[in-house]
């Protein structure tokens, strides 16, 4: 079966691949492109995991195709530190001890940088909803939404 030729941007960088046309964006990223930060916890839009920013707007990568991202956007958690210097939510993370495992927190991260986007001064229950497509089996949540608040003050002043 011929594949399907795919140009786009994913972390601000021109990327080609082939992809076959029922081929998630998920295993695009993962077995295609080497990004392994996106994990595959569900593969039904379920939990959060495998969440990327696509053209401004979060969503699960188990759900899109990769062909469906040809001449768009793709953000994913391998393009939010800027080399050795952590985006300040991933420093809040280490912080506020607010991952365990380390499955979901890609994940989270991603969906809080987009809630942070839109509402850079969100309330706990503004950050609750925000991040209610994500979910976590070991922390908790309080530590992931004071990271998140944390994060919200320091990106504020930046």
């Amino acid at each position: 079966m011929a594949g399907v030729a795919v140009s786009t941007t994913i972390n601000g960088d021109t990327v080609e691949f082939l992809c076959q046309a029922d081929e998630t964006l998920l295993d695009v990223l993962r077995d295609r492109l080497g990004l392994t930060g996106a994990k595959e916890g569900c593969g039904t839009g379920d939990c959060g995991a495998c969440s990327v920013i696509l053209d401004d707007r979060l969503v699960c990568s188990c759900l899109v195709l990769g062909a469906e991202t040809e001449g768009r956007r793709v953000e994913t958690i391998e393009g939010m530190a800027h080399g050795d210097r952590l985006h300040p939510l991933q420093q809040k993370f280490l912080e506020h001890a607010a991952l365990q495992c380390g499955i979901c927190t890609p994940g989270f991260l991603i969906a809080a940088k987009d809630l942070l986007a839109k509402n850079p001064d969100p309330t706990e229950e503004e950050i609750r909803f925000g991040l209610a497509g994500n979910l976590c089996r070991c922390t908790g949540y309080d530590k992931i939404v004071r990271a998140v608040q944390d994060a919200a003050i320091v990106m504020k002043g930046a």
